[in-house]
C-alpha cells in the first residue's frame, strides 16, 4: 500500500494554508521599501537616507541581507518532500511488507531526513513491547522537531533583535543632538546642526521595523509550517508501525 496515496490531500490543502502568510510578509516588505524610495523632501532619496543612519544603520542592512538567505533556504529545505522524500516512504513500506527489517533500517540510516530517523529509532526497537516502540518513535520525533524549531529560531531573534537595534540608533541620535543644542551655547542653535543626528534617530526606527515586520510574518510561516509537516509525518510513521500493536 502507499502511504503516499492516504496524505495527498492533506499534503494539498496544507499548500494553500502556507501562502497567505508568507504573501504577507512579502508585501510588507516591498510596501516599506516602495513607500520610502517614493517619499522625497529636499532632495534626499532613500539611499541617501539610509546613508543617513550610519553604522547602526548597516548593520539592520546586514541583518536583513542575513534574514532573506535563512528565508530562502527554509523554503528550499523545509518542505515534505526534503523531510520525507516520497521515493524514501515507498521504499521502507515495501521492505516492511516483505519482512526486510534490518534492509529497512539500512535504508533509513543510507538517507537520513526526518522520516527515516524516526522510523529508523522505531525499527531499532522492534522485538520489544510495541510500548516500548512507541515511546523510542515519540522521542525522536521531539528531537527532529526542536532541531527544526532551533533552525527557524533564527529568524525570531532577527526579528526581535531589529527593533532594538533600531531603538539603539533612536536613542544615539536624539543623544547627539542634545548634546548639539547643548553645545550651542547662548547664541542659539541652526537646526540644521542637529538635522544629522534627528535624521539617524528616525532612520534607524524605519529600517529596524522594516526587518523584524516580514521577518516575524515568516518566522510565523515557518513555525507552523514544520508544525503541520511534522504531523503529517508523524502520522505516517505511526501508521506504519500499527502492524506491531499486535504483537505485543
Amino acid at each position: 500500500m502507499n502511504l503516499l496515496t492516504e496524505t495527498q490531500r492533506v499534503k494539498e490543502m496544507s499548500r494553500f494554508r502556507y501562502f497567505p502568510p508568507a504573501l504577507t510578509g512579502f508585501l510588507l516588505l516591498v510596501g516599506n521599501l516602495l513607500a520610502q524610495e517614493e517619499t522625497k523632501e529636499g532632495g534626499t532619496n532613500f539611499l541617501d537616507a539610509i546613508a543617513s543612519a550610519g553604522a547602526i544603520g548597516y548593520l539592520i542592512i546586514l541583518m536583513s541581507v542575513v534574514a532573506m538567505a535563512l528565508i530562502i533556504e527554509h523554503f528550499m529545505t523545509l518542505k515534505r518532500e526534503k523531510l520525507a522524500p516520497p521515493e524514501v516512504i515507498d521504499e521502507i513500506e515495501e521492505l516492511f511488507q516483505e519482512g526486510n527489517y534490518q534492509e529497512a533500517l539500512e535504508a533509513c540510516e543510507a538517507t537520513p531526513c526526518f522520516f527515516s530517523n524516526v522510523t529508523a529509532a522505531g525499527i531499532r526497537k522492534l522485538g520489544h513491547p510495541f510500548s516500548t516502540i512507541e515511546k523510542a518513535i515519540e522521542e525522536m520525533e521531539d528531537e527532529e522537531g526542536v532541531k527544526l524549531q532551533q533552525k527557524i529560531g533564527w529568524l525570531s531573534l532577527i526579528s526581535g533583535i531589529g527593533p532594538m537595534m533600531g531603538l539603539f540608533g533612536t536613542v544615539t541620535g536624539m543623544v547627539g543632538a542634545f548634546a548639539t543644542i547643548g553645545n550651542s551655547g547662548a547664541g542659539g542653535v541652526n537646526p540644521a546642526d542637529f538635522a544629522a543626528d534627528i535624521s539617524l534617530a528616525l532612520m534607524t526606527t524605519v529600517l529596524g521595523l522594516t526587518v523584524a515586520i516580514p521577518t516575524t510574518a515568516f518566522y510565523a510561516f515557518f513555525r507552523n509550517k514544520v508544525s503541520l509537516v511534522t504531523m503529517e509525518i508523524s502520522g505516517l510513521v505511526e501508521d506504519m508501525f500499527e502492524r506491531f500493536r499486535t504483537t505485543e
